[in-house]
């Protein structure tokens, strides 16, 4: 602004000064916050970008290191050999079914466990210690265990109290290695699954369901109108999450089966295994693999924080 004789008023420059300066201010106080945060960033850069980016360097060349020289430059080629090996489309299979079967029932059943700890029954807390605990042993002890504690043919549990049924000496691992796996698998992630529900059924409004037995609706109405809707995101949110850590599954084939018989359980991440330092030691070929794992990965990852999201904004506007 300024006056009839052309002087600018000082209250406008000073005012001027003071919004730069706050700002400058805030970016300041902001930088300085994000300041203790700098050696966690470095130290995540280094353990993880780097390793991708050179994993995504070497799958650009053909290295065996069994074969003196075979270090070359080849492209894309290693990718366009994935399309057309056999082994990688049964890992893929492998999977898939691995992942959907284990999600599927972990969800249902820890669906079932939540509603039964979510209502008054005697032993609650115990039994919901109990439930989490298969979650809480490492993977690796839990395979031995299943393998050679309760499904061994010769002094396991479970052919044990099946030998009134003929079944006492039936090699479960063996016969049916997927299945086997599956079983692994689900009785280690549905406490996972049970924890996210029961979380999402804890916040329901107990009015709500009162009022509806009032009107006359039964508990499979009740349940179907009301308390599955107000669960579905956290459904949704453990079946996504759970996918990021299934897909990568690789100590319970590991000591379970092995990969086998011939190919029955294996999948991406045991694959990459087998190829690279497992015994083929095919590094172009183990990268390239390593690299598609992460992508899907990466996209699994993506739906499970956008319905993180979509939690936290439901719950935002309640």
């Amino acid at each position: 602004m300024k006056t009839s004789d052309g002087a600018i008023l000082p209250s406008v420059v000073e005012s001027g000064g003071v919004r730069e300066s706050a700002a400058s201010a805030a970016r300041r106080d902001a930088w300085v916050r994000r300041l203790p945060l700098l050696p966690a960033f470095i130290y995540v850069f280094l353990v993880t970008q780097i390793p991708f980016v050179l994993t995504i360097y070497y799958s650009l060349f053909s290295w065996n290191l069994l074969k003196e020289g075979s270090f070359r430059f080849v492209g894309l080629d290693n990718f366009a050999s994935l399309l057309t090996n056999a082994s990688i489309r049964t890992a893929v299979a492998n999977t898939v079914i691995l992942t959907l079967s284990v999600i599927a029932i972990s969800v249902i059943l820890g669906l079932a466990v939540a509603m039964l700890l979510n209502s008054e029954v005697f032993g609650k807390g115990l039994m919901r210690t109990l439930m989490i605990a298969p979650f809480l042993i490492m993977p690796t002890a839990g395979a031995l265990i299943w393998k050679d504690t309760l499904l061994n043919p010769l002094f396991g549990l479970l052919p044990y109290l099946l030998s009134p049924f003929g079944l006492g000496r039936l090699d479960w691992v063996n016969r049916f290695p997927m299945a086997t796996v599956v079983a692994v698998e689900v009785w280690r992630w549905t406490p996972f699954m049970m924890l996210i529900i029961l979380a999402g059924l804890q916040s329901q409004n107990p009015e709500i369901l009162e009022a509806a037995r009032v009107d006359g609706a039964n508990a499979l109405q009740s349940f179907r109108r009301i308390t599955l809707p107000l669960v579905r995101p956290f459904i949704e949110l453990g079946a996504l999450l759970g996918s990021l850590f299934v897909v990568q599954t690789y100590d319970s084939i590991y000591f379970l089966t092995f990969g086998g018989p011939g190919e029955d359980t294996t999948n991406i991440p045991f694959l990459l295994y087998i190829v690279g330092p497992g015994g083929g030691y095919n590094i172009g070929q183990a990268s390239t693999i390593g690299v598609v794992a992460v992508i899907i990965t990466i996209i699994v990852a993506t739906f499970a924080l956008r319905t993180l999201f979509s939690i936290f904004r439901v719950e935002a506007r309640r």
